[in-house]
């Protein structure tokens, strides 16, 4: 399901290229990833948000979506499920690549590195 995180053309996850201060002028700009909960879906990101304001308290959520309570403990392992796949860490081996493709270390680095 596409959300304002993807892009509507593709599908591919959305990427901050920009940041700026509106009080000073000062920017960045770059690839930066969305924040984990930002990639989620708008309908999870607001479940999580009553799920939070209401101390986690799943009683309040059965009656504020007027779902069962099997329906929100499902809800919460799927949206805990796609964190925890978001929160993955990169294999080191993509790390040196990722730095060798920035121009950060050099080809003898990198296979010093790989082994």
């Amino acid at each position: 399901m596409a959300s304002q995180t993807s892009c509507p053309q593709c599908g591919q996850p959305f990427k901050i290229t920009r940041m700026a201060c509106p009080g000073c002028n000062v920017s960045m700009d770059g690839q930066i990833d969305l924040p984990t909960l930002a990639q989620l879906s708008l309908e999870d990101q607001a479940f999580v948000m009553a799920f939070v304001r209401h101390h986690g308290s799943i009683k309040k959520m059965e009656s504020l979506f007027g779902i069962s309570y099997p329906t929100v403990k499902n809800r919460l392992n799927a949206i805990g499920a796609a964190l925890d796949k978001s929160m993955q860490a990169p294999s080191p081996r993509a790390y040196v690549l990722e730095q060798l493709s920035r121009g950060e270390i050099t080809v003898e680095d990198a296979l010093e590195k790989l082994g």
